[in-house]
């Protein structure tokens, strides 16, 4: 049986937006065995996806080269004999684990220089705000300069009924509840800064979820806070039961894409042109004011506009109308 191994993105959002790339190699080669490549803290994510046959946990830290690591991991993917490794991260050191495993096809885009490391290269195009990041991922499963077919699948979870009443119970959710995410990993200027007002103006019961780095963006907001108390596959698996979800453009947001559930994705800094829900059942708010999208961690201009002109009135009137 033919073996490909994908390295996966160092992102949960990222991750997500890659799987109608996985979706599309198992629709052209459903003989080939797709297995994943990711740090510990996206590989959940990935377990869900019904593409992927096995996720391998990566050792690493996020940042430092950690060569010796990479190459002992390399070199016991070895025995494995993959076929061919596609690798999402444009960064230097992610292409280096598929080069020690001696896996003779290695393809992506050429990054920080791969030329050796990877030996099939595509042209940087990450770079271009304009083009959809599920698209961008994509066309690493057709040959380089031939774009895939469209419309590319949506990325799509798995979770069953059974688990949503177990985590539910052992978190004491007997209500029907609505989840907000108030954090985004990448910076403040993605987090939009009227949760707490918008919890108390809901006529559902809020349930806040996040990493305990949100614990500062969760601070203050009502309802029953499991911010930094879940699992990531706890916290995919509540907002699975959540009636819908209200977030900022975070690795949550993409989440809640791929359960289908409904959602009111807030965008600032960033873009729903480049990182869209791909959801049918998401309403997106942008205001899309002159300096937006900046893609900053920070406002550079100091006002955050994007963001706080952004009422909790209109994000309570898209609430309701999901509801």
């Amino acid at each position: 049986m033919p073996r490909i191994l994908v390295v996966a993105p160092n992102w949960i959002g990222d991750a997500l937006m890659a799987q109608p790339l996985l979706s599309r190699l198992h629709e052209k080669r459903p003989d080939t065995r797709i297995e994943v490549l990711a740090p510990p803290w996206v590989a959940p994510v990935a377990r869900r996806m019904p593409e992927v046959a096995e996720v391998l946990e990566a050792p690493l830290r996020h940042g430092p080269l950690q060569l010796r690591s990479r190459w002992r991991l390399g070199r016991g993917l070895r025995q494995r004999r993959y076929d061919q490794a596609i690798v999402l991260p444009n960064t230097w050191k992610s292409a280096l684990v598929p080069f020690f495993a001696d896996i003779p096809l290695r393809s992506g885009y050429v990054g920080e220089s791969r030329y050796g490391l990877l030996n099939l290269t595509y042209r940087n195009a990450a770079q271009n705000a304009s083009v959809p990041m599920v698209l961008h991922y994509a066309r690493l499963g057709e040959a380089p300069g031939t774009e895939p077919a469209q419309p590319l699948p949506a990325p799509r979870l798995q979770v069953a009924v059974d688990e949503i009443s177990r985590v539910r119970e052992k978190f004491g959710l007997s209500q029907a509840y609505v989840v907000l995410c108030p954090g985004a990993e990448y910076g403040p200027a993605k987090r939009w800064p009227y949760f707490g007002a918008l919890a108390e103006k809901m006529s559902a019961p809020a349930v806040l979820l996040g990493s305990t780095s949100d614990l500062e963006s969760a601070r203050g907001v009502g309802g029953t806070s499991l911010v930094g108390k879940t699992t990531l596959d706890e916290a995919v698996v509540l907002i699975a039961g959540a009636q819908a979800v209200v977030s900022n453009d975070s690795g949550l947001m993409h989440v809640a894409a791929a359960l289908g559930r409904p959602q009111v994705a807030l965008y600032g800094s960033s873009s729903p042109e480049h990182t869209p829900p791909a959801n049918d059942a998401a309403r997106v708010l942008w205001l899309h004011i002159e300096c937006s999208p900046c893609y900053q961690r920070v406002c550079p201009l100091g006002h955050f506009r994007c963001m706080k002109e952004m009422d909790v009135e209109m994000v309570l009137n898209q609430l309701k109308i999901i509801l």
